[in-house]
């Protein structure tokens, strides 16, 4: 599925505070709808439901009732991980960590229909994302993040922007100790846009922190 979303790119990632025994009336799955609709009246292009502990169960429940929010709109809404979840509860992708399937086996199942990002930290693992057939990747950590330190150091503009040349035109998002301050220079590296958990977790904030960013392009 072609990317062709307007630049500079904003991807939310959900926070994963829900937990095996979150149930849908829940406070922490209601706040996960709650920051959908928030991104979806802000102009957030992609989404990432990024809730690990949750059961197949209450994950495609949220992943529908998350998929009927965005249906419509210019946002695309992505599972982490699970690319069955994602097409039968009618999100437009899936997002595949390290530890995922390659994004080379999940095209040929799943077909050009399903939007593929990845997570990446090495060139290495880009070329791989890009030549799988997934249509973006994220890359990161740029900076230092409590999230991301088991990936190890923080790769830093330098690295960021290099990268980004040695796949282009691929779609790069930088990913990692994201900032409204910070994003000028990520996107001054040369990357297609950014993605984030706590840059977008305010739901209150969200439109003004996407009209910050947006006009940074």
């Amino acid at each position: 599925m072609p990317l062709n979303l307007t630049k500079p790119i904003l991807y939310l990632i959900t926070g994963g505070a829900t937990t095996e025994a979150t149930k849908p009336s829940d406070g922490e799955f209601q706040d996960v709808l709650a920051l959908v609709s928030a991104a979806v009246a802000a102009g957030i292009q992609l989404i990432q439901i990024r809730e690990k502990r949750l059961s197949g169960r209450r994950l495609f429940e949220l992943t529908a009732q998350a998929a009927e929010i965005t249906r419509g709109t210019s946002t695309r809404l992505l599972v982490n991980d699970q690319a069955d979840v994602a097409t039968t509860a009618g999100a437009d992708g899936v997002h595949l960590t390290t530890t995922s399937l390659a994004a080379g086996i999940v095209r040929a199942a799943f077909g050009k229909r399903l939007l593929i990002g990845a997570s990446t930290h090495s060139v290495a693992e880009l070329k791989a994302a890009r030549d799988g057939g997934a249509d973006f990747a994220v890359f990161g950590p740029v900076y230092e993040t409590a999230s991301k330190m088991r990936y190890g150091r923080p790769v830093g503009l330098e690295s960021l922007s290099r990268a980004v040349n040695q796949v282009a035109p691929f779609p790069v998002l930088a990913i990692g100790g994201l900032s409204a301050e910070n994003t000028t220079d990520c996107l001054r590296a040369g990357v297609t846009g950014v993605a984030g958990i706590s840059l977008f977790a305010d739901a209150a904030a969200l439109k003004q922190t996407v009209d910050k960013l947006t006009s940074l392009k």
